[in-house]
């Protein structure tokens, strides 16, 4: 006998692909069955190469300031409204010191990580060396978190192994130990403590690497502390409290986004993944826009994942541009192409929160196309 799960719920929200996502009770184990809509090729015939083409298409006709120029005005926007917030929170008025709480947080997510995840892919510019400045000031001075480790978890192992269990499989993000309700609305806004404390556990016992990495958020956060004293009026004491507020204003979508997208989707073993364009088309979702959202941690990690996923080296604004190519050729090949809306992916995480971050998750079989 045979259960639906919620993630068919999810995924037949695409309009144009009907599939199912199918758990065998007796043995624990989800198998990926497919209903190919009427005239698809069939998603043994999907290509990566294929689709490589046709992207890279749109890349070459496309201009520096489509490639590169867009994401550099919003993150030279979050810099300005980091020190907007700075000035406004020298007004004691409610509305201007909760003004300057929302610019300040919303300016450390645009840097640290919409800006970190660009420079970590390198796709902010061309060169090698200013990719990697980038993601030293964008990640460890203005994000205290470490550009190596951030590196090595989720450029060597996330996305070569996208929800391959084990590696990839966003176990990180788990905390079993919590209850559903302190895990989704209240451990989130911790994130700018536990950051750091983060960066020193992944580069423990690379001393060489994480004394450099301490030194640098060291650093990242007396400048801003000290702005916060001599140009805000703050106490020591007030300057670490309003440092810690402001930057917990985006903890809770920063977690949720980060287990929404691949989390409740299939899961599989090295010996069952399928190959990478149908890796990635089942086990990555994106979320619907949100001028928020979008602004502060990027299409790629937004409303376009699937095509970071399928192709890193984008920048924001290029996964935007290709999203509708992309989307026509995996519906036309039977694959999936996920979508659902953050309020939606919360209330299934709260009802699913037992079963997807406490349990392990089944293994997944791609029935049928190996």
């Amino acid at each position: 006998m045979h259960c639906v799960t919620s993630s068919e719920k999810m995924a037949t929200r695409s309009a144009t692909v009907t599939h199912s996502y199918v758990t065998t009770t007796e043995t624990g184990r989800a198998e990926l069955r497919w209903r190919p809509v009427s005239g698809s090729k069939g998603p043994n015939t999907a290509s990566l190469v294929e689709l490589g083409e046709k992207v890279q298409q749109i890349v070459s006709r496309s201009s520096w300031w489509d490639r590169y120029g867009v994401d550099w005005c919003i993150l030279a926007a979050g810099l300005g409204l980091a020190f907007l917030g700075i000035h406004l929170a020298g007004y004691r008025h409610p509305l201007l010191f909760a003004s300057a709480l929302l610019a300040c947080g919303a300016g450390h997510w645009i840097l640290a990580n919409k800006g970190a995840h660009l420079a970590v892919h390198g796709a902010l510019a061309e060169s090698r060396t200013a990719n990697n400045f980038a993601v030293w000031f964008l990640s460890e001075l203005a994000g205290a978190f470490t550009s190596k480790g951030g590196y090595d978890v989720h450029i060597k192992v996330h996305h070569p192994h996208t929800n391959v269990i084990g590696l990839g499989d966003s176990s990180s993000f788990r905390a079993a130990f919590l209850p559903k309700y302190v895990y989704m609305f209240c451990a989130p806004l911790l994130v700018p403590v536990f950051t750091p404390l983060v960066s020193v556990q992944l580069l423990w016992g690379q001393w060489s690497a994480m004394l450099s990495c301490i030194i640098t958020i060291a650093t990242g956060l007396y400048i801003n502390h000290f702005l916060l004293v001599q140009f805000s009026g703050f106490s020591a004491l007030g300057a670490a409290a309003f440092m810690l507020a402001s930057r917990a204003i985006f903890g809770l979508p920063y977690i949720h986004v980060n287990i929404f997208q691949h989390i409740g989707l299939p899961m599989y073993s090295q010996e069952t993944r399928p190959k990478r364009i149908q890796l990635m088309s089942t086990g990555v979702l994106n979320l619907s826009r949100n001028v928020v959202l979008d602004w502060v941690f990027g299409h790629s990690l937004i409303s376009c994942h699937v095509e970071h996923h399928l192709f890193p080296s984008l920048s924001d604004n290029m996964c935007f541009k290709v999203r509708p190519v992309v989307r026509e050729y995996l519906t036309a090949h039977g694959l999936p192409y996920n979508e659902d809306t953050y309020m939606g992916r919360l209330r299934l995480f709260v009802e699913k929160y037992e079963e997807w971050m406490v349990k392990l998750p089944p293994i997944t079989h791609f029935v049928g196309l190996q």
